[in-house]
């Protein structure tokens, strides 16, 4: 298949275009600038030059292709306190997608969780903007779109990872000399190695049926503690609890401290005959790699 994939420069990307390449797929990656367009070349992939906001550039590279891998999010917003701008500029690109692929039955392979029926877990999900966009693409099915969202846990690790919730940790923890959690930190975060992510995206663009809803973490959940006590142990800082009235003063903006949630695997694993083989979280923390590279 000829797949276009957005954020084809990024983390998510630099491990589900080779998987693509590698299993005989023809990719083309979005690229904004000649530093994006040298990653994108150095992956194996065909690059098209433009951005998020050229929406009739989207609009024919979506139409020429047999199917769309949406990665790209403004990431940055959520920091800079603009995250509903950037979920309203991301259902702008997906209608623009779905519009393209309406009525074909190609593919259209995005990032998202929809609700679940249980209650406490369909809190967890609304409570996180983005279900908007998930809830955009979900709905094309029903325009003869072959839909799938993939649940990308929300710690999804490797060597390169730069500014994921790992390393944003680990700089709130440098900065502030302890390495914190909110209340006992039971809550948990789903995770899973960028290689065994990327190979999902794979399986889930061949094989996956229109509708589907699959999960790419290796572990359903890890507490919030347990990282921060790794973090604290391989800083040698202590690991604390953050009261909730200094936590948005501590944790700089990053909204997801309380996020609460697990993804389990075991249906995505049966339908899509997908086994992770890579590292867990504590594991590849404890390989020391995110505290050499991350500043």
């Amino acid at each position: 298949m000829r797949v276009f994939v957005t954020g084809a420069a990024g983390h998510i990307a630099s491990a589900v275009v080779p998987e693509l390449i590698r299993a005989g797929h023809e990719v083309v990656g979005l690229a904004r600038s000649a530093s994006s367009t040298a990653v994108v070349q150095a992956l194996g992939a065909e690059v098209r030059r433009g951005d998020l906001s050229d929406l009739g550039g989207l609009h024919e590279a979506a139409a020429e292709a047999d199917a769309v891998v949406h990665l790209a999010f403004d990431h940055a917003a959520i920091a800079d306190g603009r995250f509903a701008e950037a979920v309203a500029a991301d259902l702008t690109v997906v209608r623009t997608f779905g519009e393209a692929l309406k009525g074909t039955g190609k593919a259209f392979i995005g990032v998202g969780l929809t609700p679940t029926g249980d209650p406490r877990r369909d809190a967890a999900i609304d409570a996180n903007p983005r279900s908007a966009v998930a809830r955009a693409i979900a709905a094309y099915s029903e325009a003869d779109v072959r839909t799938v969202l993939v649940g990308v846990p929300p710690v999804t690790h490797s060597t390169r990872d730069r500014a994921g919730f790992v390393p944003t940790l680990i700089r709130i923890a440098r900065d502030t000399g302890v390495s914190g959690y909110l209340g006992d930190g039971s809550n948990r975060w789903p995770a899973g190695h960028v290689l065994d992510v990327g190979r999902l995206f794979r399986l889930a663009l061949e094989k996956a049926p229109a509708g589907s809803q699959v999960y790419a973490a290796a572990e359903e959940g890890v507490t919030v503690r347990e990282i921060a006590e790794t973090i604290g142990r391989h800083l040698d800082v202590p690991a604390v609890s953050i009261p909730a009235e200094q936590a948005a003063d501590h944790f700089k903006g990053f909204p997801f401290m309380a996020f609460d949630i697990t993804m389990p695997s075991a249906d995505t694993r049966r339908l899509l005959g997908w086994e992770p083989l890579r590292p867990g979280l504590i594991a590849d923390l404890d390989d020391g790699h995110y505290f050499s590279t991350t500043g």
